[in-house]
């Protein structure tokens, strides 16, 4: 019988240098150092969307449902990523977090939550009382709370950047300034800006589904993308936050809501708002493409995800708008906080795939073709569990 090495395909393109698709090259090369391996990046240095705008969490895998693709590969993915970091010299700090209970009905909700975070393997869980998680956060109000020690914080960008220069350092390509606009099949698989590979590996983010319709393939889902915008805390608020701070998510809507975050530079970030953004690359409220706002309004799905949460859509755009609103949905978790302790903050924009039926995929999606393999949907907590996710498209295209 073949080995591996024999059989696997000994050129392959990966599309999109975010953190995913240098963690593919990177582990591709470490498994099957032989391979020719391009990264193709259409930006002027990697990790520049999904990957560099983002809250620099580590996700230990509590949310996610109990034998799903993110519960295996969260769990996995953070220790693979701590281990990473530290064996680089990358920042990073696992500072833990408390998921906060603020009304009895969250406080059963929290039960759920923490039911689930055993399932999925997560270590040294403690329920808290009210006094207890003051002991850990002492201005946050609540009625109980689960801490979650695993969680921490990083430099992603730093995460980025160390990968490229391993990827580059073990004979692989990350080419940069290098849009792929067209693929076209060809004898040995495909041929992607001019040249011919045996493979195709799709980590395109914002830009996933369009690339797996260069390959002549009609996407079932669509990137909606949606902008969380975020402010930070002036300085002399600072304090009231020492760690991560996290609400109990509603089951009726599909965001998380609004936390805290303390971040590895220094400073504390809170937030989002989760609006619908005009531009799949749209940081800005004034960012628009004409394009991409045509591309959502003709899609089906998003007119009945508008039906499906008319309440959660209409708030947070309220909340987008005003910054006393806002104001008031952090002070539920932390009632010190005030207006004037509000700074204009960064924003991220989701990749996040919606079906023609107006639901959130909630799980990450692959799919493989001969000769490809795409990845559809990987927000949160895909960089967390970048690493993982790189191992296991791996692994699907060995078979």
């Amino acid at each position: 019988m073949n080995s591996l090495q024999e059989v696997f395909p000994k050129s392959l393109a990966i599309i999109g240098g975010g953190i995913t698709g240098l963690a593919v090259a990177y582990r591709l090369l470490q498994r099957w150092p032989a391979a020719k391996v391009t990264v193709f990046e259409k930006e002027s240095a990697v990790g520049q969307h999904q990957s560099g705008h983002n809250s620099g969490v580590l996700h230990a895998g509590l949310y996610y449902r109990p034998g799903s693709l993110k519960a295996q590969l969260a769990v996995s993915g953070i220790r693979r990523m701590k281990a990473f970091c530290q064996q680089h010299g990358i920042a990073h700090e696992i500072c833990g977090k408390l998921v906060v209970a603020v009304t009895p009905e969250e406080r059963s909700r929290l039960q759920e939550l923490e039911r689930r975070g055993r399932a999925n393997g997560l270590q040294g869980l403690r329920w808290l009382d009210a006094a207890a998680m003051r002991e850990i956060e002492p201005h946050v109000a609540g009625l109980a709370a689960l801490h979650v020690p695993e969680e921490g914080i990083v430099d992603y960008p730093a995460v980025c950047r160390q990968l490229e220069s391993l990827i580059v350092t073990a004979g692989g390509q990350v080419e940069k300034n290098a849009e792929v606009r067209r693929i076209d099949r060809a004898p040995s698989g495909w041929r992607i800006r001019d040249r011919e590979v045996a493979y195709l590996i799709n980590c395109a983010g914002l830009h996933c589904d369009r690339v797996l319709a260069l390959t002549g393939e009609r996407p079932s889902t669509r990137i909606i993308p949606f902008r969380g915008e975020y402010f930070r805390l002036a300085a002399e608020a600072e304090g009231l936050v020492r760690h991560l701070i996290y609400p109990v998510p509603d089951p009726k809507f599909p965001f998380l809501g609004v936390h805290f975050t303390r971040m590895i530079q220094g400073g504390v970030e809170c937030g989002p708002n989760a609006v619908l953004a005009t531009c799949r690359e749209g940081y800005s409220i004034t960012d628009f493409r004409a394009a991409d706002v045509a591309e959502t309004l003709r899609f089906p799905g998003f007119w009945r995800f508008l039906r499906r949460y008319p309440a959660m859509w209409t708030y947070e755009l309220r909340r987008s708008l005003s910054r006393a609103e806002f104001c008031r949905s952090l002070q539920r978790l932390v009632p010190a906080i005030e207006e004037r302790h509000l700074r204009a903050g960064f924003a991220g924009v989701r990749a996040q795939a919606m079906t023609p039926e107006g639901t959130l995929v909630e799980d990450f999606a692959i799919v493989q073709r001969p000769g490809a393999i795409h990845l559809l949907n990987a927000p949160s907590p895909g960089a967390t569990a970048a690493l993982a996710i790189a191992d296991y498209l791996l692994d699907q295209i060995a078979r």
